[in-house]
């Protein structure tokens, strides 16, 4: 018979009732092992003693870095991996031994994100996508497994700034992504791309936010010192009537629950990822400025605008800039010009008559 030699056995003699007992450990305070060396089940029970050692501690983030690499990872395109893959790495080398429930405690967390972001501060694009890929295994420990009640990377800045002028969601993205999105995701694309609401005031709007022409809500970047208020045009109402009435709020996932801001997120990436859409540079912040190109290129007003969007009518200029297309603004300005010359035309008209 072959002899394997295994190291790290603890054995522990005890002496009963004059006779001596042998007992194997699998390494000292380790599980005791069954059966004698060189046999079957010995080893059998040594191997799954190793095996059991081995595995993550189900309350440390590694937990949720390996089902994210698990379930989600490989559904990325083969460049994402690829750019995402060491970042993965040196998340779990610095955070991997956490206990996932300090990500709950927000004010002691952050300071921790913040100083292994700035490592990578000399190049803030680079400190961006490490702190990208955090967020979204986060996101993941939010939903589907629940284990952190909301992201700790919300609310903190990104180091690389720029402008998202011109970047809004046509409607020809807006169908490549409902292609294959849930019926779930797809309303939450719509009613953000009808109204022009953040994701935090769409997740919390509820039926009774709908009046008889209008949508109100207090918005929560203002601390609700400030309401958005949406007319109720057609398709607007059309929409509303699509939706399924399954809980006060109107908005909720497939579970027939209220979003969360997490959950949301994490669904709409995963359709994104679906509709081979992971590369482009298209937020769902960034249906806002589809909305605000709806209502600019229907010849509304700067301050209803302002009122609908809910924000500060002397700032709804640069925000039209910042969100609005530069050939919608150019194709309104054209068709602005065009009229004022017909409005003249006719009134030379009338005046020869």
């Amino acid at each position: 018979m072959v002899q394997v030699e295994l190291k790290g056995i603890h054995t522990v003699k005890i002496r009963k009732s004059g006779r001596i007992f042998v007992y194997y450990y699998a390494w000292r305070g380790g599980p005791r092992l069954e059966g004698v060396p060189g046999t079957a089940e010995f080893m059998a029970s040594y191997n799954e003693a190793i095996e059991s050692r081995h595995a993550v501690d189900d309350t440390k983030l590694q937990s949720v870095i390996n089902h994210y690499k698990k379930t989600e990872f490989p559904k990325l395109s083969d460049s994402t991996r690829r750019v995402w893959s060491p970042w993965l790495d040196r998340i779990s080398a610095h955070f991997g031994q956490m206990r996932t429930a300090i990500f709950n405690h927000h004010e002691k967390i952050r300071p921790s994100i913040r100083r292994w972001r700035n490592q990578y501060a000399k190049t803030p694009r680079t400190a961006d996508l490490g702190m990208q890929v955090l967020s979204r295994i986060l996101s993941h420990g939010v939903d589907p497994l629940g284990k952190i009640a909301s992201n700790p990377c919300d609310g903190i800045k990104h180091l690389y700034t720029s402008s998202r002028a011109e970047i809004v969601w046509t409607d020809d993205d807006i169908a490549q992504i409902k292609a294959v999105a849930s019926d779930e995701v797809c309303f939450a694309v719509d009613l953000a791309a009808h109204t022009g609401l953040r994701v935090g005031d769409l997740v919390r709007l509820s039926w009774s936010h709908v009046g008889e022409d209008a949508i109100v809500i207090t918005t929560g970047k203002s601390k609700h010192r400030r309401e958005a208020v949406v007319p109720l045009y057609d398709d607007l109402r059309s929409l509303l009537g699509r939706i399924p009435k399954r809980s006060p709020v109107i908005l909720t996932n497939s579970r027939k629950k209220p979003w969360t801001n997490d959950g949301l997120a994490s669904s709409f990436w995963t359709a994104k990822v679906e509709a081979n859409m992971q590369e482009r540079d298209l937020h769902f912040h960034d249906l806002r400025g589809t909305a605000a190109t709806k209502f600019y290129i229907a010849g509304l007003s700067i301050r209803v605008i302002a009122e609908i969007m809910g924000w500060e009518e002397e700032y709804v200029e640069k925000i039209i800039k910042r969100y609005v297309a530069r050939g919608a603004a150019t194709r309104e300005a054209i068709r602005q010009i065009n009229d004022a010359r017909q409005r003249r035309s006719d009134q030379a008209k009338k005046n020869e008559g």
